[in-house]
């Protein structure tokens, strides 16, 4: 162990943040990372506990989500490499965990750092910073591509570039497998590439990804209907992992639905996405107008950021959920996620530009109205009504309010994956956190085994999560071939 007691003396710094007032104006990243001394001081703050939560990743009673980082990082070990300097080690200790510490790093809400033993009675370490900085110091000296696949190596198809996709894809090449990706979109990455604003994980970082796994005899598919084309797929596949995620949205059947600019969230954020990629103009735009977002979660926080650097005149975020308290609550079971107010980076920069936090919480959503003459078909309004807790959850009468809305975004989650896909394949849509294998092979009639592997079987979940369900799915697969070739 490196610097002993340093928890005592030494106090969490995490990264910095642009001023809100400079990062409104644009889409790059508005982190800034430490020094790198300055991270290494923070990785001596890890105490290498006995028992370290922090790389547990198990669900604690009900809850859906884990407890410890779910990829079960090596972590104290690792703080301690980089606090003694000694990088390559510490590279060397994330990638046997992570394949891409360069997402995580970015866009992860380390659960890692909820569960830190040292949270208990002072500030977690930097975990999530540690990673980004050890994944700065692996691209910066140069990561080599994996060695080329065999000619007669069995052939994974992997169906989506999203973070399951990326991360089944590069487990089965380093394997020793041949991988083709097939993606819908016109560039790989899914829901990192299309769905994460440039602001939180630039796209610069996923392409350079991306290259390397085309270096490593990757091959990238993109423009492609995977549906029209399944059964060439499979005929060609000894194996196929469907990892298109969980992207259909949650609609709200309201009065006023049809009316236009309304638009759900994935769509939006989307379109100034690929806006941005291509640099040309949005054609669904925030300039000028009044918006309004439906949902509260982190696809909520990014609507906020994107419209505010497109000019929105106000934006409003209705949250159905109670305002979180102050501090927290005495009885609240650690290492579980303990629950306070916080601002995320788009309500920052909203307090920053209009005075105030744009959420109103306890609210619900009842109808749209739109205008009049020429605006008649559009969005004008948003109806919201109060909600009560006291006795479940129930409208306050008499609280009906109408906020002006001439763009609204639908943040409510999702429902699931496209059925459509797996019926192309011939397999069910899999139950939540069900059976990565929804077929098995059958040889005799030419059919590959079929898998299911991140949001596609877990249903909407982190990054993370995504990335760690695929590298269980490989394992599976490999497992499977093994014993039956």
């Amino acid at each position: 162990m490196g610097r002993v007691g340093a928890f005592l003396h030494a106090e969490r710094v995490g990264h910095g943040l642009r001023p809100a007032s400079e990062s409104l104006n644009d889409f790059e990243e508005f982190a800034l990372p430490l020094t790198l001394e300055e991270q290494c001081e923070q990785a001596s703050r890890c105490m290498n506990c006995g028992v370290a939560f922090c790389q547990t990743g198990v669900a604690l009673g009900d809850s859906l989500h884990a407890v410890g980082c779910p990829l079960h990082n090596l972590i104290p070990e690792t703080n301690d490499l980089l606090y003694q300097h000694r990088f390559e080690d510490a590279v060397a200790r994330v990638a046997l965990t992570n394949p891409f510490p360069e997402f995580t790093g970015r866009v992860c809400p380390a659960p890692c750092e909820v569960a830190c033993n040292l949270g208990l009675h002072k500030a977690p370490v930097t975990i999530n910073d540690n990673e980004r900085a050890l994944s700065d110091i692996a691209w910066e000296n140069g990561i080599d591509p994996l060695p080329a696949p065999a000619a007669d190596a069995p052939l994974a198809s992997v169906i989506g570039s999203g973070p399951a996709g990326l991360a089944c894809a590069w487990e089965m090449a380093r394997r020793g497998w041949r991988v083709r990706i097939y993606e819908q979109a016109d560039r790989p990455g899914g829901l990192l590439m299309y769905g994460i604003p440039n602001m939180k994980l630039p796209k610069w970082i996923i392409e350079r990804r991306v290259n390397l796994m085309r270096e490593s005899g990757i091959e990238f598919n993109c423009g492609v209907d995977a549906c029209a084309c399944a059964d060439a797929i499979a005929a060609e596949s000894d194996a196929v992992v469907i990892a298109t995620g969980a992207n259909v949205a949650r609609d709200i059947a309201l009065p006023g639905r049809e009316l236009s600019g309304i638009h759900f969230a994935l769509e939006y954020l989307s379109e100034v996405a690929s806006a941005y990629l291509d640099e040309r103009d949005y054609t669904i735009s925030a300039e000028g107008k009044d918006v309004v977002v439906i949902g509260g979660g982190d696809t909520g926080n990014d609507c906020v950021a994107c419209a505010l650097r497109q000019g929105a005149a106000s934006v409003t975020q209705v949250i159905r959920a109670q305002r979180a308290p102050e501090t927290c609550d005495a009885q609240a079971v650690w290492p579980a996620e303990r629950v306070v107010f916080s601002q995320g980076y788009g309500q920052r920069e909203a307090s920053e530009r209009f005075g105030e936090d744009p959420r109103i919480f306890s609210t619900d959503t009842i109808a749209f109205s739109g205008g009049e003459g020429a605006e008649a078909g559009s969005v004008a309004h948003v109806h919201v009504q109060d909600l009560s807790y006291d006795g479940g959850r129930h409208l306050v009468e008499g609280t009906e309010a109408t906020i002006p809305a001439q763009l609204v975004l639908i943040a409510k989650g999702f429902t699931g994956a496209n059925p459509a896909v797996f019926e192309a394949f011939d397999v069910s849509l899999p139950e939540r956190s069900g059976a990565h294998c929804l077929r098995e092979a059958d040889p005799a009639n030419n059919k590959p085994a079929i898998f299911a592997a991140g949001d596609a079987r877990l249903g909407s979940t982190l990054v993370v999560n995504a990335i760690a369900d695929a590298l269980a799915c490989t394992r599976e697969i490999i497992e499977r071939w093994q014993t039956t070739n």
